[in-house]
C-alpha cells in the first residue's frame, strides 16, 4: 500500500573447499557452486530487482588462461538471465569436449564460471542510473594475480567525497566520484601496497619474482589490508570481496547496520544478506547459521581455511529495524515473530480509532509483505474479545439464555481479503488527472466484504513513507466499499527522517510526516523555527563530519505524535472521499519492544548511528528548503 521503496542489495557468497570433483562425486555435479549461488540470489530476490551480477575465481589457473569470470545484467529477469548464459557456455564447452561433462578438473578448465570462488550480488538502485556499469560485482584487474580485486556489497557510504578526497591525496584519478568505487579502489590500495610489503622482503631475501607471488598468495594479509582501508569509511555495509588468486573476505560494518550471515563445514563457506536464504539452500536449522558480527570480517584463505576477525572496533549496535518491518525474508523465524509482534502492539491505537467497536470493523492487508503484521494484529484482537465475551458471559448470570451465549461466543474479528493487486498499471498517459486515475486502479477491491454505511474498515500497512500511493490510489479503492470510516494502519512508526546507509528515502521533502509538521507550523505561525533550522544547517556545512548533529530534530519537537498523524491523515485524504480516514502508527516504544535486537531507528527518531547520517539529514533539509531535488548523500 505504501509507496515502493527501493532499498538495500543482496549478497550470496560461496566458497568451495574441496576440488570440483569431489562435488561431482558426492553431490552428482560439478555445477554445485552454481547451483547454490543460484538458490541463494533467488531467496533473496526480494532485495533487489534493478539487476544482478555473478563473479567466480578459478584457484591455480594455468598461465595465459582465464579466471575471473563476470556475468551482469539490468534486465528485471537478471538472475535466470545471467545463469542461463552461464549454463550455455557450460554446455558449449562440453560440445566442443565430451569428456567434460564427466571430467570436473577437465570441464573447469574448458567452462567460464567453473571457479571455486563465487559472489553473486541483486541490485536495488538507490543510487546512479540503471546502467550495466552500476551494477556489481565490480572488478579492479591487473596480471599480477594477488592484485585483482573484485568487491560486491550490500552498503551506502555517507562520506563519499572524505573518501574520493582520500584517493586523489594518495595520487589515484578516480574515474568517477560514488561510494563503489571509492570501496573498490581504496581496499585496492591497501592490497597493492600489502603485495609490495611482501613483495620488498622477499625480494631482499633473495627469492625470484615467480616465488614471491607464489609466498604472496599464502602470507597475503587480509585483516590488515581491511583493517586499513575500512578506518575511514562512515555507513551501513555488508561487502564482499574476493582476491584473484582464491583469498577471499565478507566485511561488516561497526554498527552492524546491513545485516550478514554465514554457514561453514567441510565443503564449503557461505555468506548472505538473509539467514533464511543460507538455510533453504543448504537445508541448515536456524541455530547452525551465524550472524556474522558488527565490525568483523569472515576471511577465507586460499586453501580453504576461515576465520573470523575482528576488523573494527564495535559501536553501540544499531542493526536496521526497516529490515524487519519491511524487507527481510518473513520465512525468517526471527522476522516472523517479530512482524507479529508489531501487529500486537499497534491494536490498542487501533481499538480507539475505531471506538472498540470490534463488531462492525472489517480488517485487511495492503500489501502482501504486512499479511504477518495483519497475523499479529488478528491475534491481540482475538484477545480483546476474549475478554470481551467474558465479561458479557459474566453479565448474563448463573443461567445465561443459550442463544445469547451462543451469539457471545460466536463473535470474532472480521478478517478479510478486500484487495487485490490486479495488474501493474503502465503509465503512457502524461496527463496528471488521467494518469492519476489510471494509478488508482492498480488494485482491484472485492466486493460484500464491507457492508455499506455500517462498517469500519482497518487496513494494515508496513509504513508509510511518502504516502502517494496511499492517496492516488488506495483510499479512493477502498471507499467504493462504502464504509463509515477508514483506518489506515503503519506498522512502522512515522519516519520522519532521511536514510543514507541504503535504503531509497533521501530527499526530506518527500516524507508525509515531515511535511506534515512543516504545515502545523506553518499554520501555528512558527515559521521562524524552520528558518532557524535552516540557518544552523547551513552553519553544519563547513564542520568535519564528526561535529555534525541533527538539528532537523527541531521541527518535530512542538507536537506530538498524534497531532503529527491528524495532519498527515488530512494531507493524504483525497477531497471526494466519502469515509472518515484515520491514520495510525506503530509508537517507537511498540517497535523496540517488537524488534529488541534491532534498534537502528535513525528514520524515526533521527538518532542516527555514525555522524554522516547527521550530515545527510541536514543536507537533506538544506536542499528541501533551496527547492533542489536530488539527493543529500
Amino acid at each position: 500500500m505504501s509507496d515502493a521503496i527501493k532499498h538495500e542489495c543482496g549478497l550470496a557468497f560461496i566458497r568451495l573447499r574441496k576440488p570440483l570433483a569431489h562435488y561431482q562425486e558426492r553431490h552428482g555435479s560439478a555445477l554445485y557452486g552454481l547451483t547454490k549461488l543460484y538458490l541463494l540470489m533467488e531467496k533473496q530476490h526480494n532485495r533487489g530487482q534493478d539487476g544482478a551480477g555473478v563473479a567466480t575465481i578459478k584457484l591455480d589457473p594455468p598461465p595465459g588462461t582465464a579466471f575471473i569470470d563476470r556475468e551482469r545484467s539490468t534486465a528485471k529477469n537478471a538472475i535466470p538471465l545471467i545463469f542461463g548464459k552461464i549454463n550455455q557456455g557450460i554446455s558449449t564447452a562440453i560440445a566442443k569436449q565430451p569428456e567434460a561433462a564427466t571430467d570436473a578438473e577437465l570441464l573447469k578448465q574448458a567452462a567460464p564460471f567453473m571457479g571455486e570462488v563465487l559472489l553473486g550480488h541483486l541490485r536495488y538502485a538507490t543510487f546512479g542510473k540503471d546502467e550495466l556499469e552500476n551494477c556489481h560485482p565490480r572488478r579492479r584487474l591487473s596480471n599480477w594475480i594477488t592484485r585483482n580485486l573484485v568487491v560486491a556489497g550490500n552498503f551506502n557510504m555517507t562520506n563519499v567525497d572524505e573518501l574520493f578526497n582520500l584517493l586523489v591525496s594518495i595520487g589515484q584519478v578516480p574515474k568517477e566520484r560514488s561510494d563503489t568505487m571509492t570501496v573498490l579502489e581504496k581496499i585496492g590500495h591497501y592490497l597493492d601496497m600489502e603485495n609490495e610489503r611482501l613483495r620488498a622482503i622477499h625480494h631482499q631475501l633473495g627469492y625470484s619474482e615467480k616465488q614471491i607471488t607464489a609466498i604472496i598468495e599464502e602470507k597475503l594479509d587480509v585483516k590488515s589490508i581491511l583493517q586499513q582501508s575500512a578506518i575511514d569509511f562512515d555507513g551501513g555495509y555488508a561487502l564482499a570481496g574476493l582476491i584473484g588468486h582464491g583469498d577471499a573476505f565478507v566485511l561488516r560494518d561497526p554498527a552492524g547496520i546491513r545485516p550478514a550471515f554465514w554457514y561453514a563445514d567441510e565443503d564449503v563457506v557461505v555468506a548472505a544478506s538473509e539467514r533464511p536464504a543460507i538455510q533453504t539452500a543448504f537445508r541448515l536449522t536456524t541455530d547452525q547459521v551465524n550472524e556474522l558480527e558488527p565490525g568483523c570480517a569472515l576471511i577465507v584463505k586460499k586453501d580453504g581455511s576461515y576465520a573470523v576477525e575482528r576488523i573494527l572496533e564495535p559501536l553501540a549496535k544499531r542493526a536496521c529495524s526497516f529490515e524487519r518491518i519491511y524487507f527481510s525474508r518473513g520465512s525468517d523465524a526471527d522476522v516472523y515473530r517479530e512482524r507479529i509482534a508489531l501487529g500486537r502492539s499497534v491494536c490498542p491505537a487501533i481499538l480507539e480509532a475505531i471506538d472498540h467497536d470490534l463488531e462492525n470493523t472489517v480488517f485487511s492487508f495492503i500489501p502482501n509483505t504486512a499479511e504477518v503484521a495483519a497475523y499479529g494484529m488478528l491475534k491481540e484482537l482475538e484477545d480483546e474479545l476474549d475478554r470481551v465475551k467474558e465479561k458479557r458471559i459474566l453479565e448474563l448470570g448463573p443461567s445465561p439464555d443459550p442463544a445469547k451465549l451462543r451469539a457471545i461466543l460466536a463473535l470474532r474479528p472480521r478478517l478479510e481479503k478486500v484487495a487485490i493487486k490486479d495488474v501493474k498499471m503502465r503509465t503512457f498517459i502524461t496527463n496528471d488527472n488521467d494518469r492519476d486515475d489510471l494509478v488508482a486502479h492498480v488494485y482491484d477491491i472485492t466486493y460484500g466484504t464491507v457492508r455499506a454505511g455500517k462498517d469500519n474498515l482497518v487496513v494494515i500497512d508496513d509504513s508509510i513513507v511518502r504516502g502517494t500511493t496511499l492517496r492516488q490510489s488506495i483510499l479512493k479503492m477502498l471507499d467504493r466499499l462504502e464504509p463509515k470510516k477508514i483506518v489506515v494502519v503503519s506498522s512502522a512508526p512515522q519516519i520522519r527522517y532521511p536514510d543514507g546507509y541504503g535504503i531509497d528515502m533521501a530527499r526530506m521533502g518527500d516524507l508525509a510526516a515531515f511535511q506534515a509538521a512543516i504545515s502545523l507550523l506553518k499554520e501555528t505561525k512558527q515559521d521562524n523555527i524552520i528558518d532557524d533550522v535552516y540557518d544552523r544547517c547551513l552553519a553544519m556545512v563547513g564542520k568535519p563530519i564528526t561535529e555534525q548533529e541533527n538539528v532537523v530534530k527541531d521541527i518535530y519537537r512542538p507536537f506530538t505524535a498524534e497531532q503529527i498523524s491528524k495532519r498527515i491523515g488530512e494531507l493524504l485524504t483525497p477531497p471526494d472521499i466519502q469515509a472518515e480516514v484515520r491514520i495510525v502508527f506503530q509508537s517507537i516504544e511498540g517497535l523496540r519492544a517488537a524488534c529488541p535486537d534491532h534498534t537502528g531507528d535513525w528514520y524515526f527518531t533521527g538518532d542516527y548511528p555514525t555522524p554522516g547520517g547527521n550530515r545527510v539529514v541536514n543536507r537533506a533539509f538544506i536542499n528541501w528548503r533551496q527547492g533542489k531535488k536530488e539527493r543529500a548523500y
